[in-house]
Order: C-alpha cells, then structure tokens, then sequence
C-alpha cells in the first residue's frame, strides 16, 4: 500500500512509499482504512527533529477512517464502523486514568508493537498511529467510534488539532465566561482554540499572529480582535486597561511566545502552553515573580480531553453550528502532495491541509 515514509532527520521531504505492509492482526488490535488524514504542523515538526521520531517511520497521527477488522477481544468497534485515531488513548486501567482522572496522560498507548512493514524492514508509526498510510493498525483504546454519518475528513481534525486547541480552552486553562483570552499564534491549533474561548463564553478573544491573511481567518472563527505583535500592548491597553488577560494560550511552540504568554497573563491569571517545543529550549521566571503574580503556569498536552468522549463531545458541537470544522480545511490533498503540503505549512492561508485517500 501506499504510505509516507519518514527516512531520515532532519529532512523537507517524506519518500512516498508503495510497498508498505502490515503486519498480522493480534489480540485487541483494530485495522483501519484510512479515509483522511491532516496535514499538522507536529508531522513537521517530527520531520525538523523538534519531536523525536526515530526512522524509517510512517507520520500522520490526526486521522478517521472505517474499521476492517477487529482482532480477538475488541468489543466496542466492529467492521465498517467509522472511527476517529487518537494519538495518545487512554488504557482506562491505570492511574493516570482512573484514580487521578487525567487519561490524556497515560503512556499506554506508547507502548504497542511497531504495525508497519517494508519487506524485512520494521517501520514504525508516528505517536503509533501512522496515519499517512492506506490502512494502519491501532491499538483498540485508540480506534474511538463515531456516528457514521460525519465526514471523515471532518472527523480526521478531530484526532489532533481540533481537541489539543478546543480542549486547551475548555479543559486546561478552563476559560470563564465573560473573561479575556489572548491566543498567540492563529494556525490550525490556534483557531481551534479561539473557538474553544467562544464556546466557553469569553468576552474579548484576541488572536496574535505575524501573518495578516492569519488574523483575517481568526476573525471567522470568533476571535473579537486580531493583532500583529507589534499591536498587542495596546489591544491589551484597551481590552484590559493594561492588567493583563485573564487568560493566555500560547499555540506556536517557541520559549519567546510562551514567556510572552506568562507576561501578558494579569496577575492571578491563567498562561497555557500548548505550543510543542523543542526538549533542550527553555524559557526563565524570576523566583520572586512566580510567588508575587500569582499566576496559574499550565501546559496542555492533548487539550486535556478523555478522547472516550469528548471526541463526540466535539462532533455534537459541530452538528449543533458552534464549532466550524469545515472552515478549517484550507483544501485536499492526495498522498502523493503531501511534500507540496508539507512546504505550504508557513503560508498565510493555511490552516489545515486533508490527505484524502
């Protein structure tokens, strides 16, 4: 089958491979067809290195599709179900999701056997999902039932962007309603949780970005005010009489924006990072400040969401008009362009890119 090999790193390009297998189904496994997958910036940043990913390895890791086959002891999904992957499933057994009540942090699904093949060569999976491939093999935990009758390229952006942006502002920083949110960085993650502030009912939503055509598209997704850098003392200045916001979510990923973030935060605030940055970076905060602002300094790994339901807590907002997934596929690719679509990821106008298979 067809599948985007990642060969080495750092690369610009992925090897469009046609001789991709999977390897037998085995006890609690789900075989998926993929019917389309995202284009997210994390497949970009596997590639530059910033997420470690050893190759040869398939990437792709926000993905929908229709179940195959099931292997011994799945119960909850059978074939021609649809399915959304979830790059980090809970185990539902451990700690992390039964006694502290955070399964977006369970490690389970890091642990499952590599599912691809390239003759006698093992292939790994980016996040075990690799969903930059025709078919792949998940983990049950990680094959999330939905209602057949949502797109499937809808559903894909659910498996990533969508829940780690919506469920930053929902979930970890838990905005309030009539409060001031500032988002930094109005990419795809970021306009996901624009939508999440709206949702929860924030006043003032202001989108920051270098990119005009950007902020011009975080206006269409809910944000009140959209400003370049340079702009943002004085939106802050007359949103918040210079206080500070109430709420603040860093969505690039750079230790400069995610300090930014902390500063713009007003006192007894709320700063949420949910950018990836890279491990040896790092970013200061005076001993004395942490203790005298008493902020709240979070970091949102997976928008802190239980994948079991609020995959389909999302997808009913959709149905329901308040959450606009359609609106965040900039346009369709093939496999074959997915290199094209890799180069685009800086411009302007794009927020999500959809293999369609």
């Amino acid at each position: 089958m067809l599948a985007a090999i990642l060969t080495q790193v750092p690369t610009d390009e992925l090897v469009i491979a046609d001789d991709i297998t999977l390897r037998d189904i085995a006890p609690g496994d789900v075989r998926v067809k993929i019917a389309h997958s995202g284009v997210c910036h994390s497949d970009l940043s596997a590639m530059n290195g910033t997420i470690p990913l050893q190759p040869p390895a398939v990437l792709g890791h926000e993905g929908a599709g229709v179940v195959l086959d099931v292997g011994p002891g799945v119960t909850h999904v059978a074939p021609g179900d649809h399915v959304i992957i979830a790059f980090s499933p809970p185990c539902g057994n451990c700690n992390y999701c039964v006694n502290r009540k955070q399964p977006n942090l369970c490690m389970a699904g890091f642990l499952t056997q590599p599912q691809f093949m390239q003759g006698d060569t093992v292939v790994r999976a980016m996040t075990n999902a690799g969903t930059f491939a025709e078919e792949t093999i998940v983990p049950a935990m990680a094959a999330i039932k939905i209602d057949n009758d949502v797109p499937l390229d809808v559903a894909a952006l659910v498996g990533c962007g969508v829940t780690t942006g919506v469920g930053a502002a929902l979930n970890t920083a838990k905005v309030t309603p009539g409060s001031s949110v500032v988002v930094i960085g109005a990419g795809g993650v970021g306009v996901a949780a624009i939508q999440g502030a709206a949702i929860a009912g924030a006043s003032e939503i202001v989108a920051v970005d270098l990119h005009e055509g950007k902020l011009d598209r975080a206006k269409a997704f809910g944000a009140t005010h959209a400003v370049l850098p340079d702009d943002l003392p004085a939106a802050m200045a007359e949103i918040t009489g210079g206080d500070g916001f109430d709420f603040a979510l860093e969505c690039i990923g750079l230790p400069s924006t995610m300090r930014q973030a902390f500063d713009i935060t007003r006192r007894g605030g709320t700063a949420c990072v949910v950018g990836v940055g890279r491990m040896e970076e790092t970013f200061e905060l005076s001993a004395f400040e942490l203790f005298f602002a008493e902020k709240i300094l979070v970091g949102s790994y997976y928008g802190g969401a239980d994948v079991r339901s609020d995959f389909n807590r999302f997808l009913r907002l959709y149905k329901a008009g308040r959450l606009d997934l359609e609106g965040m596929i900039s346009r369709r690719i093939k496999i074959d362009e997915v290199n094209d679509a890799m180069a685009c990821m800086g411009d302007a106008d794009i927020i999500r890119q959809v293999i369609d298979f």
